[in-house]
């Protein structure tokens, strides 16, 4: 069957709509920072009923798509999701071909298509990744609504110069900008290079995401999450702007850095706690 139509206000453009000009504005900018080339990086937003049901037949013509993993934890909830192939630097133009609102349906086994995919477009490849996520962190943070996987450059640069070590990776880091032990104390999670597309590296993630906000890719890219788009957006970009400043100087041998005792103190300064095993106090 076909994409339901807009329940009210029928010739309302699709940008008008709140959480689509947001999507599509987001998906815009990090293709202008080079993050996201063709079809690269994709994005999924929990989307509460309210600010839904003003613009879109809940209830109207849709279209199932089947799981190829259960996901009961998620049934009933509503989001909106980057497609299958598709390019970052369109969304703007088209959203309708290149986004899509979903429900899970209650069975936890399909996904009914509200809105958008265009031309039968599928959901990101990475739907499992996210979904899977998006179950962790919801348990981990009830407010927690955005899951967004980007090539962000200097962060994949790194991964190919630095120890694939977790704790390693996150200390240094936190060296390289002052605000980055503020923005992300719980360090960032680091699998080994898997895969992309599939149920196993979605779960390997969403282990990852138990404990923490930002799971790095090797050669790849980062996976960020967030209550907001805002706010899932500056945790990845405070992440890759430390891993810039990593590889701008470490080529030249690095002299000084912030301390551990630094680090601590300023951890304490702002009410943070650091991940355990990083800094040694």
């Amino acid at each position: 069957m076909g994409t339901s139509t807009l329940e009210l206000n029928r010739d309302l453009p699709a940008l008008e709509i709140p959480f689509i000009r947001e999507m599509a504005e987001m998906t815009y900018h990090m293709w202008q920072l080079g993050w996201d080339e063709r079809n690269g990086g994709n994005i999924s937003r929990i989307l509460d009923e309210e600010e839904v049901s003003p613009y879109l037949n809940l209830d109207g013509g849709r279209r199932l798509i089947g799981l190829s993993f259960p996901v009961p934890e998620l049934a009933g909830k509503i989001f909106v999701v980057t497609g299958s192939g598709k390019y970052f630097k369109n969304v703007i133009s088209d959203p309708e071909t290149n986004l899509g609102v979903i429900r899970v349906a209650s069975d936890g086994e399909h996904v009914d298509v509200l809105w958008g995919f265009k031309g039968n477009a599928l959901p990101t490849s990475e739907l499992a990744s996210h979904f899977m996520s998006h179950i962790e962190r919801l348990k981990a943070d009830p407010s927690h609504r955005v899951v967004m996987h980007t090539h962000t450059t200097n962060v994949i640069a790194m991964t190919f110069v630095h120890d694939l070590d977790e704790k390693k990776f996150t200390k240094t880091l936190w060296q390289m900008c002052t605000e980055c032990i503020v923005v992300f104390p719980e360090g960032v999670g680091m699998l080994p290079w898997m895969v992309p597309g599939s149920a196993e590296i979605g779960r390997k993630t969403a282990e990852k995401m138990q404990s923490g906000r930002v799971v790095i890719w090797p050669h790849h890219g980062i996976f960020g999450t967030g209550s907001t788009m805002d706010e899932t957006f500056g945790l990845i970009e405070t992440v890759e702007k430390a891993a810039q400043v990593y590889m701008l100087a470490a080529g030249r041998g690095i002299k000084q850095a912030i301390t551990d005792r630094e680090l601590s103190e300023l951890a304490a300064a702002f009410g943070v706690t650091p991940v355990a095993g990083v800094l040694e106090v």
